[in-house]
């Protein structure tokens, strides 16, 4: 495919980097070099993870010229952009960056504003820095906003196969307007478990890039063998979605976490979600001493609405937590089975 009016061209399978944060460095590289070898050439990470780009800059040192490496910053001042960008490039092992996206900004950026970072963007692609100009965010708002403006060549945002009208029609505004589109969350925070059906569905959408979290070599195995037979829309795949669909319909948490950090340590981004998460991934780990305490600290909410203020979804959170939690009691207690 082709990412919008950028000059990259990858097979519409990418890798998300943010989980290789969590495995050792041998094990990153090694995930990260079989992903090539099987045929993906996009790979996206970020400044915030941790050192998912000192481990990708590692895994790639003298390939640069065959992939593409998208990453980003969350930087508010043109200094602090300057100088993620620069940590960027000495930790890739790279002089240049494809796409150089600003991290979920709660406003978009642009020339002249007080913010300075889309000056900074500018003068980092005079200088052959960076390649092509994107955004990512979770807010519709914005997200619209960074589109219609022209300033961007690539949106990042949340889209699976749950995905309502509105998130459809920024797919489709950025085809209009020959942006790409790199879908984040396609399997939705883990709550879609079925890896075909979440490749079907988002392969109807020719303009639509998808990066899959990939932590574990047998999950990536199942998304390099898509490469060459890959699943396609039929009636099995459609019972599946619709099925998800009318069990996630509503309100639920994404577990984006950008409510976190909560003042009393509620981990906010499980937590919210932990009915679904016990009935869609079922696991005893869920069930531990660890959980019980983690789902027992929203007994400690102060109801500062901190977290509701934040989440890009306009969720009532503290209500939302409060629902996670009876449910997790009366598991736990045998009254509800997962």
């Amino acid at each position: 495919m082709r990412l919008g009016k950028t000059s990259i061209e990858t097979p519409q399978n990418a890798f998300g980097a943010l989980p290789i944060q969590r495995v050792s460095q041998n094990e990153a590289i090694k995930l990260l070099r079989e992903a090539f070898d099987g045929g993906m050439t996009y790979f996206d990470t970020a400044r915030y993870y941790s050192d998912s780009e000192h481990k990708m800059g590692l895994a790639f040192e003298g390939m640069r010229d065959k992939i593409f490496i998208a990453t980003k910053t969350g930087a508010v001042t043109a200094d602090g952009f300057e100088k993620d960008l620069e940590t960027s490039l000495k930790e890739l092992k790279t002089d240049y960056i494809d796409v150089y996206q600003f991290h979920n900004p709660a406003f978009c950026p642009r020339p002249g504003d007080e913010s300075g970072i889309y000056d900074a963007m500018l003068k980092a692609k005079k200088q052959g820095k960076v390649k092509h100009i994107g955004i990512t965010n979770h807010r519709l708002a914005i997200a619209k906003e960074a589109i219609e403006s022209g300033l961007y060549e690539t949106l990042q945002f949340p889209f699976s196969y749950l995905a309502g009208p509105k998130d459809i029609e920024l797919v489709d505004m950025c085809r209009k307007a020959d942006m790409g589109f790199v879908a984040m969350k396609a399997l939705s925070g883990g709550l879609i478990t079925d890896s075909r059906a979440a490749f079907a569905y988002i392969s109807m959408y020719d303009n639509v890039l998808p990066i899959w979290g990939i932590q574990r070599e047998a999950e990536l195995k199942e998304w390099l063998s898509y490469m060459d037979d890959a699943p396609i829309m039929n009636d099995e795949i459609r019972k599946i979605i619709e099925k998800d669909v009318n069990e996630l319909s509503g309100e639920f948490c994404r577990g984006c976490g950008y409510c976190m950090p909560c003042p009393v340590g509620i981990q906010i981004n499980n937590c919210a979600r932990m009915s679904l998460m016990l009935r869609r991934a079922p696991s005893d780990a869920w069930l531990n001493e660890t959980w019980q305490k983690n789902m027992a600290m929203i007994e400690n909410c102060l109801h500062c609405n901190s977290c509701k203020s934040k989440c890009p979804y306009g969720l009532d959170t503290p209500t939302l937590l409060e629902k996670n939690l009876c449910d997790y009691k009366n598991v736990l207690a045998g009254k509800v089975s997962v």
